[in-house]
């Protein structure tokens, strides 16, 4: 295969975004990865990260490529995972505390901070709308974020994710009692389920 169809194949499988990270891993010099984008019309989103003029920018997968500690969170997680309707104004992500975030929120994007052994916790990966995989906390971490940040988050938000939760065959009640321990709101999120349940 020669580089040319090896970097027409990357694009084919990342829907249009090849990035010079990806491109020099399959043995792809830089010069001649530049010189491809420059002849086939690549659009530049970020360092190191091009879209090319016939495919949809996915700002997710770009702003997790330019960033790969970040997960995305609240609104945006609850977005991802189908437990509301409404696509957020602004991206949500969380990071571990020591993190550089300046530039994150100068974009406008929200940004929280956790302790880094919090971090980790409810990890998945899930596909944007657009056909990326991207980082994101899985539902029951997610519900706890909304809880825990219960004064930022518009309660219509919250009351519809709690509701599709309870609706989805894919609830793990019992995971999100232990997230909810671990987050310290187990007694909010009773009131809720007691509700809901």
């Amino acid at each position: 295969m020669t580089k040319k169809e090896m970097l027409e194949q990357l694009s084919k499988e990342k829907k249009g975004i090849l990035r010079t990270a990806d491109a020099q891993a399959l043995g792809i010099s830089r010069p001649y990865f530049l010189e491809f984008i420059q002849k086939h019309g690549y659009e530049k989103m970020a360092h190191g990260i091009y879209l090319s003029p016939d495919a949809w920018e996915d700002g997710m997968y770009i702003l997790q490529s330019r960033c790969p500690h970040v997960v995305f969170s609240h609104e945006s997680a609850l977005y991802l995972l189908g437990l509301t309707d409404r696509e957020p104004m602004q991206h949500t992500v969380t990071v571990k505390s020591g993190y550089k975030t300046t530039n994150l929120k100068e974009e406008g994007v929200i940004v929280h901070i956790v302790k880094k052994e919090r971090y980790p916790i409810g990890i998945t990966e899930i596909e944007t709308p657009m056909g990326h995989m991207v980082r994101t906390y899985n539902a029951e971490r997610s519900i706890c974020d909304i809880l825990r940040s219960r004064s930022q988050v518009e309660i219509q938000d919250r009351q519809t994710a709690l509701k599709e939760y309870a609706r989805s065959r894919k609830k793990d009640i019992p995971l999100l009692l232990e997230y909810a321990e671990e987050f310290k709101v187990d007694k909010i999120l009773k009131i809720y389920l007691e509700v809901l349940l």
